[in-house]
C-alpha cells in the first residue's frame, strides 16, 4: 500500500488528522473515470490526417530512440476524450535495465502550475476565496518593496503571473537550498519591474504563494487538497507531490545525463520542489486523463465555466515568441492565462505549458477547438525531445513539415555530468506550504 507521508515539521505545527491523506489499495485497480464530453459538435480535424500524424510521429519517436538522443520517455496523444496514442522509450533507470513504461512517474516541474489553478478555481466555485482575494489580508507576512503594490495584489495577481516583480525572482536561491519560507518572506527586498498587473514576470516562488493562501482560507493543507479535489476524482492513481512521492512510486524515472555514449542516472534535486509551482510526478496515463479533463470531458471535476476561466488569455508575453524556433516560426501573439500558456499557433489557440527542472522536461499543449492534445515527458535535459510537439502539431494542422526536433541533424556532444549530485538526506526535505 502506498501512503503520502508529510514531514515531521509539519506534524508538528499542524494537525496530523489533516496532513494524512489517503491510503490506495495497489492491487485494486480504479475505476475508469466516466467521459462526458462538452462539446460534441466542435470543429474536426480530418480522419485521415490524424491517423497519418500518429503513424509518423510513432516513427519519430523510433527514429529517436536509435539515435538513443534520450534516456527515458513517456507521450500520449488525445483525440476527443480518447487516448489514441500512447508510447514509452527508453530507461526510468540505465543503472539497473528498468525500463519507462506507462505508469512510471516523471516529475513535471511548471506543468505543476496549472493543478495549482486548477485547484484554486475549485475553491473559488466553493466560496472558499476569490479570484481578486488580496494576498495582505490572508498572508500576514505577504510583503513588496512598494507598499501600494502589497496592498493591491491579488491571487489572479500571482497566478497569472502579473505581480509586478522581475522574471523568476529568487529562482537561483531557491536552487541553491534556500528555503521557500524564507524567499516568500523576502520579496520585499526585490526591486518592482512595473505595478502589480502591469507586465508579465514569471514566477515560482511569489507563485507558490497560492499555497499558504489556500492553507489560511481552508485550514487544509494545498497537496492535500489536490489529491482529494483532481487526483482522486480525475483517477490520476500515480500522481504525488514531492520526493518523497516520486520515491515512493511503483515506478519512477531518475534524473539521468549523458555520459560518453551512455546514460547515467543521479540523484534528484530536493531544492525545486515546491508543492503549487513545481511540485508533482505524474506518469503519463495520470497525464491523459487530466488533458482530457482540461480540453472539457471530466466537467463534474472541472466545468467548461472553470476551463474558460483558466484559458482566457491574460497578460501579454511577447518575449515568449522567440523562446525557440518552432515558437519564431509558428507563434503569432502569446500570453499568460492561468497557469497555462495561450499561443495563437498559425491561426490556431494552443493552450500549452512546458516544464525543466534538472534532469527532467515535460510538455504539454492542446487546441480546444478540436479537442487534440498530447504531452510529453523526458528524463534528461535533452533538446530534441521538445521539438516533437510542434512536429506532430504541425502535421495535424496540416502546415509545412519541419524537423523541430533535429532528428535528421548529427547527435549533439554529450553535456558534463552534474557538478554537486544531490544526495538523499533521510529527513531532508519536507513539503513547503
Amino acid at each position: 500500500m502506498r501512503v503520502r507521508a508529510c514531514s515531521l515539521g509539519v506534524l508538528v505545527a499542524a494537525f496530523l488528522a489533516t496532513c494524512a491523506l489517503p491510503v490506495r489499495a495497489a492491487d485494486t485497480p480504479p475505476r475508469e473515470p466516466e467521459v462526458i464530453h462538452t462539446d460534441p459538435h466542435q470543429a474536426r480535424l480530418p480522419a485521415v490526417r490524424i491517423d497519418d500524424t500518429l503513424k509518423s510521429y510513432s516513427g519519430w519517436l523510433d527514429q529517436l530512440a536509435a539515435s538513443n538522443r534520450v534516456s527515458g520517455l513517456a507521450t500520449a496523444v488525445i483525440v476527443d476524450d480518447r487516448v489514441r496514442f500512447e508510447h514509452t522509450l527508453g530507461y526510468a533507470d540505465a543503472r539497473t535495465g528498468e525500463k519507462v513504461q506507462p505508469d512510471t512517474a516523471f516529475r513535471l516541474a511548471s506543468l505543476s502550475k496549472a493543478f495549482a489553478t486548477a485547484l484554486t478555481g475549485i475553491l473559488v466555485r466553493q466560496g472558499m476565496l476569490s479570484w481578486d482575494t488580496r494576498l495582505s489580508e490572508v498572508l500576514p507576512f505577504f510583503k513588496l518593496k512598494d507598499a501600494h503594490a502589497t496592498e493591491q495584489a491579488t491571487v489572479r495577481d500571482i497566478l497569472g503571473q502579473r505581480l509586478g516583480l522581475p522574471r523568476n525572482a529568487y529562482d537561483n536561491m531557491l536552487s541553491s537550498g534556500v528555503s521557500y519560507q524564507e524567499l516568500a518572506r523576502r520579496l520585499d527586498e526585490v526591486d518592482m519591474s512595473c505595478g502589480v498587473g502591469d507586465c508579465y514576470g514569471y514566477q515560482n516562488v511569489a507563485f507558490s504563494l497560492i499555497g499558504d493562501v489556500i492553507y489560511a482560507e481552508t485550514g487544509d493543507f494545498f497537496y492535500h487538497l489536490v489529491d482529494k479535489q483532481i487526483f482522486l476524482p480525475l483517477g490520476m492513481t500515480d500522481a504525488t507531490y514531492g520526493r518523497d512521492g516520486l520515491e515512493s512510486s511503483k515506478s519512477w524515472a531518475r534524473p539521468h545525463y549523458r555520459g560518453g555514449n551512455a546514460w547515467v542516472p543521479f540523484e534528484p534535486n530536493d531544492n525545486f520542489y515546491v508543492p503549487p509551482a513545481a511540485g508533482v510526478n505524474a506518469s503519463v496515463r495520470d497525464m491523459e486523463q487530466w488533458l482530457i479533463a482540461q480540453m472539457g470531458g471530466r466537467p463534474m471535476v472541472l466545468p467548461e465555466s472553470l476551463l474558460d476561466v483558466l484559458h482566457a488569455p491574460g497578460i501579454d508575453t511577447p518575449s515568449e515568441r522567440f523562446a525557440s524556433p518552432w515558437r519564431r516560426e509558428r507563434v503569432l501573439s502569446a500570453h499568460y492565462a492561468l497557469g497555462w500558456r495561450v499561443y495563437d499557433y498559425a491561426g490556431h489557440t494552443l493552450i500549452f505549458h512546458a516544464g525543466a527542472v534538472q534532469g527532467y522536461r515535460a510538455e504539454i499543449g492542446f487546441f480546444p477547438e478540436y479537442h487534440i492534445g498530447m504531452v510529453v515527458m523526458w528524463n534528461c535535459e535533452c533538446a530534441e525531445p521538445a521539438g516533437l510537439m510542434p512536429m506532430v502539431f504541425d502535421k495535424l494542422l496540416g502546415l509545412p513539415e519541419v524537423d523541430w526536433a533535429g532528428l535528421n541533424t548529427p547527435v549533439r556532444a554529450a553535456r558534463p555530468a552534474p557538478q554537486k549530485p544531490h544526495k538523499r538526506t533521510h529527513g531532508k526535505h519536507t513539503q513547503k506550504h
